[in-house]
């Protein structure tokens, strides 16, 4: 049985309400039926197989998709939400340092071509700092290893500071000691009121961090608390193995 949609917070504001929202490409749905809201400072894990949506959820939340069935309404401009697409969509390889990698955060202020102030970069120095990689400002991008590339991301949302985080596979081929600091700034952001959506895989993780989850499989299986939720994926991959 499906979970009921979660209700926001007496008192707290909605980033985002679904309602039936579907999104596809090439008019092809990809994802229906999904119903719900983002409360304003939640955590929530999106969870669900290969193929199930979940990426195609955030874009659409971002505005990269249009609504092709129901309706989704963001409470943020999309400029001001934050986004972390999986690592593969990003070219390593570009000639950009550390600094001016993550000085991109900082774009709503300084514009695209805009110089950044001594203050500012005290500000990407402290975010890599953040992320333990203090003094790598002036190393290239292609020099750092897996998981430092991953917190070299993470600063740049930190610089940015933006109330909504969207994160799409964020631990994927990053070390364990690296996830760990993330988890923690993961932690750090919700505690300050930040509205926290990651995709992930890993169910351990999803039980101990994320109070809420939302499991996808090409449409919505279920959307409350994680404990409520989690069951649903089993459920659906049981159902399987004897069809």
């Amino acid at each position: 049985m499906q979970s009921v949609p979660p209700l926001p917070v007496p008192g707290c504001s909605v980033d985002f309400e679904l309602s039936n929202l579907g999104l596809g490409y090439g008019g092809r749905l990809a994802l229906g039926g999904v119903s719900g809201q983002f409360a304003a400072g939640s955590m929530t894990a999106i969870v669900g197989p290969n193929g199930g949506g979940k990426s195609t959820l955030l874009k659409g939340l971002l505005g990269l998709l249009a609504p092709m069935q129901g309706s989704l309404r963001c409470r943020y401009p999309r400029a001001a939400l934050g986004y972390l697409a999986q690592a593969c969509e990003v070219e390593r390889d570009f000639p950009i340092s550390v600094e001016d990698f993550v000085s991109l955060g900082l774009w709503a202020q300084t514009g695209a071509l805009g110089p950044v102030s001594d203050a500012q970069r005290a500000q990407i120095g402290a975010a890599l700092a953040t992320v333990g990689l203090q003094g790598w400002q002036p190393r290239w991008i292609a020099e750092l290893s897996g998981g430092q590339f991953q917190r070299m991301r993470f600063a740049r949302l930190w610089v940015q500071n933006p109330p909504v985080i969207l994160l799409d596979e964020p631990f994927t081929g990053v070390d364990e000691p690296s996830v760990d600091v993330l988890l923690q700034l993961l932690r750090q952001w919700h505690a300050r009121g930040r509205t926290v959506l990651a995709v992930l895989h890993d169910r351990e993780m999803v039980e101990a961090f994320f109070p809420e989850a939302l499991a996808l499989a090409g449409t919505q299986l279920g959307w409350g608390a994680t404990a409520d939720v989690l069951p649903s994926l089993a459920a659906r991959a049981g159902a399987r193995r004897r069809a």
